[in-house]
């Protein structure tokens, strides 16, 4: 199929496997196997026929020729299955991943503000024209959940895109770390796409809803449909008691995030464990009511 794109483009090519040297005047275009490649000249394509191309298949923007060395080796190392960079010194890193929405993005002013973050240097990684990668060395972890939220909330305003991040564990630097970092990688395009009410994201807030989505059908048909129709019929309950299990069982966080009297919140949260028979401040009961939430927000 991906063939039937040659004719239209005097200058492209069919590839069987992935490029080994990549021409920054291309773009490449594969199927969901990664078993045919087209390359299309930049100069060939608007922006309206990349968009219907990258509908169709995978867009893989490969780093530029010119990057510096050390990024260039992270990239490798990280992305491409390269040798482990040299020069890096610490024994213990984080790595931060973002991911921009916006119509255009202009790399090196988001690359300076994220830098301006962070108490010292930082390596920033490019794996297309809006998502990246930061990596910090351990004396350099200094930045909170909390902090990155208001960076987050800070390149919005002074950009205006819409940023998310997915928050790394700590992690040996060996060789095994692009393991992790693929699955940490395949946590965060899930949240991208799945939660999208969240902008910052860790292992711990996306798991539950990957394990979630991950269930098969007929243990997801075992989990309390008391809970889902009551739901259904109470979209307020739905997000009053998902917020309130969120903010471990705090009912002034709770109240104060939604907009609403404690003494309202009280009430629905009774009403809801007078119609289902489940306390909320029993852990196993919180448990089995979240997972109920998460089920039913994937029916939304």
């Amino acid at each position: 199929m991906i063939k039937k794109l040659l004719p239209l483009y005097q200058n492209s090519f069919f590839l069987s496997s992935k490029p080994e040297s990549p021409s920054d005047r291309f773009l490449y275009f594969c199927n969901e196997s990664e078993t045919e490649w087209v390359g299309i000249p930049k100069t060939e394509l608007n922006e309206r026929e990349i968009s219907l191309l990258k509908s169709l298949y995978t867009l893989v923007e490969f780093p530029s020729s010119n990057l510096h060395p050390t990024i260039k080796a992270w990239h490798d190392f990280l992305l491409s299955n390269g040798p482990i960079p040299s020069h890096f010194t610490a024994n213990t890193l984080r790595i931060i991943q973002f991911n921009i929405n916006g119509v255009e993005v202009n790399q090196p002013e988001i690359e300076s503000a994220l830098k301006g973050f962070f108490t010292e240097d930082v390596i920033i990684i490019w794996e297309s024209g809006n998502r990246g990668i930061v990596i910090e060395e351990k004396n350099t972890m200094a930045l909170s959940e909390e902090e990155i939220v208001s960076m987050s909330e800070t390149l919005e305003s002074d950009f205006y895109v819409k940023v998310s991040f997915y928050i790394g564990k700590p992690s040996a630097f060996a060789k095994e770390l692009p393991i992790k970092f693929l699955q940490e990688k395949e946590f965060f395009t899930f949240a991208a796409s799945r939660l999208i009410h969240s902008k910052i994201f860790s292992f711990e807030r996306v798991f539950p809803a990957y394990l979630a989505f991950s269930l098969p059908q007929e243990l997801i048909a075992k989990i309390s449909q008391d809970i889902i129709e009551l739901f259904q019929e109470d979209p307020d309950m739905f997000s009053t008691i998902k917020v309130f299990l969120e903010n471990n069982l705090n009912a002034s966080m709770t109240a104060k995030k939604l907009y609403i009297h404690r003494n309202t919140l009280q009430y629905r949260i009774d009403k809801f464990s007078e119609k289902t028979g489940i306390g909320l401040k029993d852990f196993y009961g919180a448990f089995t009511v979240f997972m109920a939430c998460l089920l039913f927000e994937q029916q939304m």
